[in-house]
C-alpha cells in the first residue's frame, strides 16, 4: 500500500494535506482539493450523486458510485443541460457536482456555520452559475463553509407523465437538491462545516425551491436546515401531473418515440443530442403562440414533495418554521417582461403565462398596472407589463412567505427586504433595478461571474460589503443584525400587523413600510391565483 493511503487511515475521514494540496476521504471517493495563497482551501466538482445517465435518466438521483484513485476537484464540473442550450465540455448530463469552500487547516471540530446555495433560472437553466465562495469565506473572517452544486432543469430536471411516475420519479430537480443537503449533512463535517448549523439560500427558482423543501412531505424537517434566505422567491402556478400530459406526449413526439413500445424506455435509451431537440419551449394549450411562456418545464404537484400549490400551503401553515430572510428588487419583472407596446401586447404577454386568467381579471390587472411613465430603449406598456409580472411571480410571493412565516411561531425571527440600488447601465437599458441584482454584491466584486456590474467597482462599492455582511451575519447568527456593518442600520424583523423591510440603497439603507400600492396589487393577485395558469 502507497504512505498516502496509511496517512488517509491514520487522520480519518476529513480534509488533510498531502504534498501541500488540501484532500479529503468521503468514503466512497478521494478527492484532492486547491489551496489558495488567501488561506481558503476549495474543492470543486465532486460527485454527490450517481451520473444521472440512461437508466437513471427521469429517475430519483442515487448514492454516488466509489472510487478507488484520489480525484482531482480543482475545477467546477459541467452543468446540467437547459432549455435550448448546447452540449458542450461545460454543459451536459453528467452533472451531479457538488462545490465546497472553506478556511484552510479546517478539521471536524471546527464546526463551522454551512452557507449553501441553491441557484435560480426558472427551473429551466442555469443549473448552477458556479460563484466561486471564496470571497464570501474570507469576508466573514474565516467563520463559514460555502457550498454550491448543481441539478438538473428543463425536461431531464422536471418532465411530466404518469408514465414517468409510474417507471421513475416527478420533480427530479427537487430530489437532486435533497440529495445534495443531504449530502452535507453527511459530509460537511470533514470540511470543517457544522452539520447542525447549515443555512440554505435560493435566490429566484432557487428560492422558490427552499420554499418546496420548506413545505416537501407535508412540512416535514429532515433537519436539512437550521434557517433559510429567500431571494426573488419564484412562485410559477403549478400543474397538476394530468395537466402536464400534453408536454410529455409533444417532447416524446418530437424525439421520434411515439410509436415505440414504451415512450420512456426510448427517451432513456436516447442520445443526448437528439433528446434536446425536445427540452424546448413551447405554448401551452390554447395560448396564442407568440409570446411564448418564459417558462415550460417547471415543477407539478406529485403529492409528495409538491403537495399543493405554495401559496395554499403557506396559507394553511403547512410549512416547517426556521429564521427567515426574505425580500426582493425593486424592478424584478424588467428582466422578464414583453416588449409591449400596447395594452393588448401587454394581455397577451399575461395570457401566455397565467392562461387561466380571464377577460374581467385582465381588466383588473390592467387597472392596477395602467400605463406608466416610460423608460428607455423600451416600448410604452413595458413598465406595465414589468410591474404586473414581477408582482405577481417574485415581490408578493415575498411578501407572503413573509407574513405568513411571521404570522406563525417565528414573529420576532423573520427579515424582508428591498434592494434598490442603481446602476447607471442598467438604468440606460430601462431595467431599473432588476431581478436578483444584488447577486454581485453578494458573493463579492470579481466572485459572481457573468452577474458582474460595473457600478460595483464604480459608484456603489461600499454597499458591497453592507450587503455581505448583513448576509454573512444571517448565516453565522441566523439574524442580519450581530455581524452587519458598524454603520449600517438595524433591521428591524417583520411582526404581524406591522410590514416593515430594510430598503438597501447606496448611502440610503432604512427601514420602510410596504406601499399601500403593493400591498393592493398583492392581494389582487392572491385572489386571482385559482384562475392562473401557469
Amino acid at each position: 500500500m502507497s504512505w498516502t493511503f496509511h496517512l488517509a487511515i491514520f487522520l480519518g475521514y476529513y480534509a488533510s494535506c498531502v504534498n501541500g494540496s488540501p484532500w479529503v476521504d468521503l468514503g466512497y471517493s478521494r478527492y484532492r482539493g486547491v489551496r489558495l495563497p488567501v488561506g481558503a482551501d476549495e474543492y470543486l466538482g465532486m460527485r454527490y450523486a450517481a451520473p444521472p445517465l440512461g437508466e437513471k435518466r427521469f429517475r430519483a438521483p442515487e448514492e454516488p458510485v466509489k472510487t478507488s484513485s484520489i480525484q482531482d476537484a480543482f475545477e467546477f464540473g459541467p452543468t446540467c443541460i437547459g432549455v435550448g442550450e448546447e452540449i458542450s465540455p461545460l454543459v451536459g448530463e453528467d452533472c451531479l457536482f457538488i462545490n465546497v469552500f472553506t478556511l484552510s487547516h479546517a478539521s471536524p471540530h471546527s464546526k463551522l456555520p454551512v452557507w449553501v446555495h441553491i441557484q435560480g433560472g426558472g427551473y429551466a437553466s442555469n443549473s448552477n452559475a458556479n460563484f466561486n465562495g471564496t470571497k464570501v469565506v474570507q469576508q466573514s473572517g474565516y467563520d463559514l463553509v460555502f457550498v454550491n452544486f448543481n441539478y438538473r432543469v428543463g425536461a431531464l430536471g422536471f418532465l411530466a407523465s404518469e408514465e414517468v411516475r409510474q417507471d421513475g420519479n416527478l420533480n427530479v430537480g427537487l430530489l437532486d437538491q435533497r440529495q445534495a443537503q443531504s449530502w452535507v449533512q453527511q459530509h460537511i463535517s470533514k470540511f470543517g462545516g457544522d452539520s447542525d448549523h447549515v443555512i440554505v439560500h435560493g435566490d429566484s427558482a432557487g428560492a422558490g425551491s427552499v420554499a418546496h423543501h420548506m413545505t416537501a412531505y407535508g412540512a416535514r424537517d429532515d433537519g436539512l436546515f437550521a434557517a433559510a434566505i429567500l431571494e426573488s422567491p419564484f412562485w410559477p402556478t403549478l400543474r397538476t401531473v394530468a395537466e402536464m400530459e400534453f408536454q410529455y406526449a409533444r417532447l416524446v413526439d418530437r424525439v421520434g418515440c411515439s410509436g415505440a413500445a414504451s415512450a420512456l424506455a426510448c427517451l432513456r435509451s436516447m442520445n443526448l443530442t437528439t433528446l434536446k431537440k425536445g427540452n424546448v419551449v413551447d405554448s401551452f394549450p390554447g395560448a396564442a403562440q407568440d409570446p411564448p411562456p418564459l417558462w415550460y418545464f417547471l415543477p407539478v404537484i406529485d403529492g409528495t414533495i409538491v403537495r399543493d400549490q405554495l401559496s395554499t400551503l403557506f396559507d394553511r401553515g403547512e410549512m416547517f418554521k426556521v429564521p427567515l430572510l426574505v425580500g426582493d428588487d425593486t424592478n424584478e419583472g424588467s428582466t422578464f417582461a414583453y416588449n409591449a407596446a400596447n395594452a393588448s401586447d401587454m394581455s397577451r404577454f399575461l395570457s401566455a403565462n397565467y392562461l387561466g386568467l380571464s377577460s374581467p381579471s385582465m381588466v383588473t390587472i390592467h387597472n392596477a398596472c395602467p400605463r406608466m411613465r416610460p423608460v428607455p430603449d423600451h416600448a410604452a406598456y413595458f413598465p406595465s407589463a414589468s410591474a404586473a409580472y414581477g408582482d405577481a411571480a417574485f415581490t408578493c410571493p415575498g411578501n407572503h412567505i413573509a407574513a405568513a412565516m411571521a404570522n406563525g411561531s417565528l414573529p420576532s425571527r423573520v427579515w424582508s427586504y428591498r434592494y434598490n440600488v442603481r446602476s447607471p447601465e442598467l438604468i440606460e437599458e430601462g431595467l431599473g433595478v432588476p431581478h436578483i441584482f444584488e447577486l454581485s454584491a453578494m458573493f463579492g466584486v470579481g466572485f459572481a461571474g457573468d452577474s458582474e456590474i460595473a457600478s460595483y467597482s464604480g459608484i456603489n462599492p461600499n454597499v458591497v460589503t453592507t450587503v455581505m455582511n448583513y448576509w454573512i451575519s444571517f448565516v453565522k447568527a441566523m439574524d442580519p443584525n450581530p455581524r452587519r456593518n458598524s454603520n449600517a442600520p438595524y433591521w428591524d424583523s417583520w411582526r404581524p400587523g406591522s410590514a416593515r423591510r430594510l430598503k438597501i440603497q447606496t448611502n440610503a439603507t432604512g427601514m420602510e413600510a410596504i406601499p399601500q400600492l403593493q400591498t393592493d396589487r398583492c392581494f389582487m393577485w392572491k385572489d386571482l391565483a385559482l384562475e392562473m395558469e401557469v
